[in-house]
């Protein structure tokens, strides 16, 4: 059992997100957004680079896979969405 946290959520913690909020509020990208955010975004596409993936169902499938721990790993509670494919 893990007691550690992810090597991903520390790789997060390297982010500055205060930087990151502020870019995202001047040029207004959460606008009319409710639960995926651009934080939210931003680290699915990181997860996505680093876990090798090779398209945008690929990393979905990943991350659903994953989904229990997507609070731990840094993503947060409402990162997927249920689409219907």
């Amino acid at each position: 059992m893990n007691h550690g946290k992810y090597v991903f959520s520390q790789l997060v913690e390297f982010l500055p997100q205060r930087v990151f909020d502020r870019l995202v509020t001047k040029y207004d990208g959460n606008k009319k957004v409710r639960h995926f955010t651009c934080w939210n975004q931003l680290l699915c596409m990181i997860f996505g680079q680093l876990s090798s993936r090779d398209s945008l169902r690929d990393l979905i499938i990943v991350i659903e896979a994953h989904q229990s721990k997507s609070y731990h790993l840094g993503f947060g509670k409402s990162v997927l969405l249920k689409y219907n494919y």
